[in-house]
């Protein structure tokens, strides 16, 4: 995500903060006046003949004399739904589901029996003649709060039309994305990323898998982020774990979707998925493809000391584009064994193309000489070949309810291919010099391999449960850098090879790792659980060749650690989730990637380049959350403060390479050089309060903000440096009439640190409308990203040695249009979620 207004400033932002605290604050004194009852009721839905829990079905709660709304309540991941605050008398329950029979259930609350809490309700599948028939018109809330974790239905944010995972990541509370796609949760962007809860190569903006803002967000069902993740989860990711859901179909006979999205200035994509239930197998294949073109420009400004008086000062002009195109099959079965057992497999190839082109115009005056001109040119075609194969098992025991056992494993292969050629020709008249052209080719073969076992066991007492579990995960990356020189200005595409800049290397990791939980209530109001974790790390790898880099050899690592995790939640209301406290504790780290171990020199632009650092080693981190949960009428508050101590702190650095700026010679530029390393501890300490409130029946706000106090280790040499950052996000959805809906969203970011300078605010505001059409068959969607065309990335450095200045700004600006034809009994969803439940089951983080 790119800066927000370039004279954004740090007092106007804090203005812009208070008058939305004006506006956040102001709907909820109205909700504390709506009338409410001291009645409530519960249960539990799970499918009849296998025990599975029913999760997200919707529960209406009608007056049984003329069948009026009352209240809607959406069962849990476990099935079990509650309604409270309801007022006595009579009411009729009904269910409805598309994959189930219609469930009714008639029933009174007095004042001497304001509560029922009804027995387990087996869902009968429904005759797939019937479906077409059945009307839905409750709905998924677009956030679920649930215990330990924020769960955000992807098909309720039309902003994802046409977009990415990092598009639906945008307005996610406690998540950033950047302009590259990378994705940081409370400031840091050690965040794990899964796909249905396993690795999947993925690529948190960096080098190796696919990025986020390539994967489709028509691909997601649901996105569920873990700022605080217990023992169960892998002990990687600081910041955090996002969990990418995709969607599945469980429902007999042929459906599913098919969607084209048009978006301007040459941008394409479309996915087709379909499902086939035959007796005990349901079928699935899918296709997603993207094809887009984006243009952009930006500007730089260098000073750089070179010994005791020789001053460089460097511009760098550029203007260029990028196309991106991405296809993906997916093709799988799951399959209901007997004695409650079920089996699911699937394949997905995938390719990528990435085609990136980029003109500069460079300027560099050495002190006071004449000033040299030259104009250069980089040129990427990156071709990425993605096969992802898994495989899950599970299995339940009608005598033993909640006793469960699951098992995944699969394998992630990535074959990458990235040619950069870079050029640089002098201007005529310019004292500037030609360079050399150069071709960098990189290639790399990527492998992960992975297996795990849950098994889940209730306490006899049926207030508790344990949990335990292994898994092992294998890494491996071999690959080569071929570096070479153009022959000759008359030959500018035959490149001879540099041995001493060429080289290979391979990496081997092996992460062997088991956990235990046990989770428990204390009376009638306490809740616990802890756990410990404990992964050994094998790391084993070289680099050959290059004789004329001087970080070679092996990247060697040993290392094991435990990971322990609490939690503690004190119900403070009559009611479970109308008023919950809870703490939590868990120690993580972040593991370098083997692109921030390579010595391998990966050329930017013509001055630029990023260096691995083969001596890297993993930074931990201790966090601890202190969350509130209030339902006061129909509106949810949730706040929380958090702090994270890091040690062994990994920061990015720049600094200029002195020894390449003299080899290149006189009017070759500045050449500079990123790099990894360890500064320290740091401590951030923050807050965060959001709100989800309906302000009338056509109308739902989410409001979202969050203030930290966030410390870099900086300038390389350890000076800690302190920063108050904050953001804010405000949702608004509208029903304008039953088959039309327009949402209205934005987010702001104040200026952040980074190890030597600062990254300047951004923010973007998004608008999105979709009409259903056809009795619900199909959907036409228009959305309009970035509205106001204020995406934009700037960034400052200042070091005693370095002081630069950097300015890009992409295509941003863009719409969409879409249209989705949904196949047999899919349909698109009446409504918004102005009738979705209330959050209840715990805290985001």
């Amino acid at each position: 995500m790119k800066t927000f207004l370039t004279a954004f400033t740090a007092s106007r932002f804090g203005r812009l903060l208070l008058g939305a605290a004006a506006v956040v604050l102001l709907p909820l004194s109205a909700a504390t006046a709506q009338t409410a009852g001291n009645g409530h009721v519960s249960g539990r839905l799970v499918e009849a003949g296998t025990g599975n829990p029913v999760p997200f079905s919707d529960v209406l709660l009608l007056r049984a004399a003329d069948s009026t709304f009352v209240a809607v309540a959406q069962t849990s991941e476990q099935g079990g739904f509650k309604a409270l605050n309801l007022p006595y008398g009579t009411y009729l329950l009904r269910v409805q589901d598309l994959n189930y029979r219609v469930l009714r259930r008639r029933f009174n609350l007095t004042a001497s029996a304001p509560a029922i809490e009804f027995p387990t309700f087996e869902m009968a599948a429904a005759a797939a003649t019937k479906l077409s028939e059945v009307v839905v018109t409750g709905q998924k809330a677009a956030v679920v709060e649930d215990l330990g974790k924020r769960v955000i239905n992807v098909d309720k944010d039309l902003g994802s039309i046409g977009g990415t995972a990092a598009n639906v990541l945008q307005n996610v509370p406690s998540v950033s994305v950047d302009v590259n796609g990378t994705v940081s949760m409370r400031g840091t962007s050690n965040v794990t990323i899964l796909i249905d809860g396993k690795p999947a190569g993925v690529s948190n903006g960096g080098t190796g898998g696919p990025r986020l803002d390539q994967i489709p967000a028509s691909r997601i069902a649901q996105i569920e982020v873990i700022t605080n993740p217990s023992a169960k989860y892998d002990a990687s990711g600081g910041g955090g774990v996002i969990n990418l859901i995709t969607k599945k179909e469980t429902r007999s006979g042929t459906n599913g979707t098919a969607a084209i999205n048009l978006g301007t200035a040459e941008k394409y994509s479309g996915s087709l998925s379909l499902s086939r239930k035959v007796g005990k197998a349901t079928w699935k294949a899918g296709y997603d493809g993207r094809d887009v073109t984006y243009r952009s420009h930006g500007h730089s400004e260098q000073t750089a000391l070179l010994g005791s008086a020789e001053t460089v000062r460097t511009t760098q002009v550029g203007a260029g584009y990028e196309t991106h195109r991405n296809h993906s099959v997916n093709v799988g079965v799951e399959l209901e064994l007997p004695k409650n057992q079920s089996l699911s497999l699937s394949v997905s190839p995938g390719t990528e193309r990435n085609l990136e082109g980029e003109g500069q115009d460079l300027t560099q005056q050495t002190n006071n000489n004449p000033v040299q001109a030259n104009r250069g040119r980089q040129d990427l075609d990156v071709k990425v070949k993605i096969l992802e194969a898994d495989g899950n098992y599970r299995r339940t025991w009608d005598a033993h309810k909640g006793r469960e056992l699951t098992a995944n494993f699969g394998t992630v292969v990535i074959d990458a291919t990235v040619p950069v050629v870079q050029r640089q020709y002098a201007v005529a008249g310019s004292a500037g010099v030609p360079q050399p052209g150069t071709r960098q080719q990189l290639d790399l073969l990527a492998n992960i391999q992975f297996g795990q076992v849950d098994y889940v066991h209730p306490l006899a007492d049926g207030k508790g449960r344990l949990e335990v579990g292994a898994k092992v995960e294998r890494q491996t990356n071999k690959g080569s850098n071929g570096f070479g020189y153009a022959a000759s200005e008359t030959r500018p595409n035959d490149f001879q090879n540099d041995p001493a800049r060429s080289l290979t290397y391979t990496s081997d990791q092996v992460v062997p790792a088991a956990y235990v939980t046990a989770q428990h209530s204390l009376g009638a109001k306490w809740n616990a659980q802890v756990g410990l974790r404990s992964e050994y790390t094998h790391l084993s790898g070289d680099v050959a060749g290059g004789e004329g880099i001087a970080q070679r050899g092996s990247l060697n690592q040993d290392y094991l650690n435990f990971f322990p995790s609490a939690l503690i939640s004190r119900e403070l209301g009559k009611e479970a989730g109308q008023n919950r406290v809870q703490l939590s504790y868990a120690r993580r780290l972040n593991r370098p990637n083997f692109m921030q171990q390579l010595p391998l020199a990966i050329y930017q632009d013509p001055r630029s380049y990023r260096l691995g650092n083969p001596r890297l080693q993993a930074e931990f981190s201790h966090n601890i959350e202190l969350g509130h949960q209030l339902t006061v009428g129909q509106a949810t508050i949730t706040s929380t403060g958090f702090a994270r101590i890091t040690t062994n702190s990994i920061q990015r650095l720049r600094f200029v390479d002195t020894t390449a700026t003299r080899l290149a010679g006189t009017g070759a530029g500045l050449v500079t050089a990123e790099t990894y390393n360890n500064l320290g501890t740091t401590t951030n300490l923050g807050a965060e309060f959001s709100l989800n409130q309906p302000l009338a029946k056509w109308w739902r706000l989410n409001a979202s903000t969050s203030l930290y106090r966030a410390q870099i280790a900086g300038n390389g040499i350890g000076n800690n440096r302190t920063a108050f950052i904050a953001t804010a996000r405000l949702t608004n959805n509208f029903t304008i009439r039953p088959t039309l809906d327009l949402q209205l969203s934005g987010n702001v970011r104040s200026a952040q640190l980074t190890a030597q300078g600062r990254q300047l605010a951004s923010g973007q505001v998004d608008i999105a409308l979709r009409q259903r059409l056809f009795s619900d068959r199909a959907a036409l969607t228009l959305r309009i990203a970035d509205l106001l065309n204020t995406q934009q990335s700037r960034n400052e450095i200042a070091t005693d040695a370095l002081s630069s200045t950097r300015y890009s700004k992409d295509e941003s600006r863009v719409g969409w249009l879409g249209f989705t034809w949904y196949i047999g009994a899919s349909k698109a969803k009446p409504g918004r979620i102005e009738a979705a439940p209330q959050g209840g089951g715990g805290f985001g983080g």
